[in-house]
């Protein structure tokens, strides 16, 4: 009996957490590419996103604290309108690193959005950011 009771919460769970990660209307509506014609292009081009990142991006005093050195790899989705969505640390550092790389993805503006067949669409992009004393 204590073994049905568990498998029914088990099967609710998994049901409850398939309609969570079930994707809303306005998501299903918009088709992400990992390959297009023409990439996304960051505000500025690649000399605006370094200008942008040297400015803004700002070493965590834990990071910095530690001496901690590396990479941080940020995957996102440049929207067919050019916002900036589902980001999220794919390779991380720790120490306050991987947040502020999400933060300053997150308020790196609007972007050109990708292009097939000469429209726009929604691409999946993903970002190195080294973070180096």
């Amino acid at each position: 009996m204590k073994n049905l009771t568990v498998l029914k919460f088990v099967c609710l769970m998994l049901v409850f957490f398939a309609w969570m990660a079930s994707p809303t209307e306005s998501a299903a509506q918009e088709i992400v590419h990992d390959e297009v014609d023409e990439m996304p292009v960051p505000p500025g081009g690649i000399e605006g996103l370094t200008e942008y990142m040297i400015k803004n991006l700002k070493y965590p005093k834990q990071a910095r604290k530690a001496g901690i050195e590396g990479k941080v790899l940020v995957s996102f989705v440049v929207k067919s309108d050019g916002s900036v969505s589902a980001i999220q640390v794919t390779q991380g550092i720790g120490a306050g690193c991987d947040a502020e790389a999400v933060r300053v993805v997150e308020n790196s503006g609007v972007w050109t959005p990708g292009k097939q067949g000469g429209k726009a669409v929604a691409t999946q992009m993903v970002l190195p950011i080294q973070f180096k004393l």
